[in-house]
């Protein structure tokens, strides 16, 4: 499943980013800003063409992106001057280090019977009060799809898996339409997680 998607994007890295490097991504990427720090370190989870990695630098975050398509790794480098790290998600081993985790449709090619596992690790990266941003294509549908894996998610399925994550709370959940050209019909569901706060 990882490396038919993996593999997807390496062969398909030009088209990609040419279709997503220039969308309006906005009024989702200052709702997660508003609640890290300024100046503050965020991890870009899968960082795909570049695009958020620089709008964030841009407006002053420190900046760490990790992607494991080495093509998609090569158009960030290329776009941001970033040393990408290629890894996978459930490879993350970083722990107290990001004021906030920006995963967007990146999390989706996890299956979802690996989702928890995943999103501990992210919750671990989190500073106490940290704040994940992830987002889903909105629905029910698990399994191959034009050539990679998708674990689309509806309101339901994506708090019953956060239930089974200690540590991590709901704090936003709400759908957006597709912000690339042609394709404002595509519903996805956006949701903002923290790491709770250790009370003494």
């Amino acid at each position: 499943m990882r490396d038919a998607t993996i593999g997807y994007y390496d062969s398909h890295a030009e088209a990609f980013v040419s279709s997503t490097v220039g969308a309006d991504m906005g009024s989702l990427l200052m709702a997660f800003l508003e609640l890290v720090p300024d100046g503050g370190r965020v991890l870009d989870w899968g960082c795909g063409s570049g695009r958020d990695s620089l709008a964030m630098m841009r407006a002053g975050y420190d900046v760490v992106a990790v992607d494991l398509s080495d093509a998609m790794a090569d158009a960030t480098e290329a776009l941001t001057g970033l040393t990408v790290r290629r890894e996978a998600f459930a490879d993350l081993d970083d722990e107290n280090a990001f004021d906030g985790i920006w995963a967007s449709a990146s999390l989706l090619h996890a299956p979802s019977g690996e989702l928890p596992g995943i999103l501990v690790r992210g919750m671990r990266a989190l500073k106490r009060n940290g704040v994940l941003y992830v987002s889903f294509k909105y629905g029910d549908f698990e399994g191959q799809r034009s050539g990679r894996w998708f674990n689309d998610m509806d309101e339901v399925s994506l708090r019953s898996v956060i239930e089974g994550v200690d540590g991590l709370e709901v704090e936003r959940v709400w759908t957006s339409s597709d912000v690339r050209p042609g394709r404002s019909d595509e519903m996805w569901l956006n949701a903002l997680l923290r790491r709770r706060q250790v009370r003494g």
